[in-house]
């Protein structure tokens, strides 16, 4: 015969395998096992306090056994973009730019907002560092 607490654990483990399920976040998977343990302990009719201390107890020992290996196996991977392509590449400087203004680059016949630690004239010829967001960060071309 299913108790109070029982269903409470079942309730609880379906909650968290169902939040781990639509998050992929390895945030709760423990404290679904843990659930799960404590409705072990439940069914050998354990107090209440020793539910919860199962609960608490095997939760940590998951994580602790399980989230560094997990985690160096499910690494999420960097998802290159056309912006990545752009570093290295020169541009035209088609608005000044100084180290406390932006201005503006074309690069490849797109014009991008453009920063840099130098100051640069419109015609001045740059070499893109970086892309943040949709900004280009560039600095003078070496003759």
């Amino acid at each position: 015969m299913l108790t109070v607490s029982m269903i409470v654990w079942i309730i609880l483990a379906v909650v968290f395998f169902c939040v781990e399920a639509a998050t992929i976040g390895l945030i709760s998977v423990w404290f679904g096992i843990g659930s799960l343990a404590a409705l072990i302990a439940a069914t050998m009719n354990a107090s209440v306090q020793t539910q919860l201390l199962v609960f608490v107890v095997v939760s940590i020992i998951s994580l602790i056994l399980t989230r560094p290996f997990i985690k160096k196996t499910v690494r999420a991977k960097k998802v290159s973009t056309n912006y990545d392509l752009n570093v290295g590449k020169l541009g035209s400087v088609i608005q000044d730019i100084s180290p406390d203004m932006p201005g503006r680059v074309r690069l490849e016949g797109v014009d991008w907002a453009a920063r840099s630690e130098h100051s640069l004239k419109s015609g001045d010829l740059c070499v893109v560092c970086a892309v943040e967001s949709a900004t280009l960060l560039v600095q003078p071309q070496k003759s």
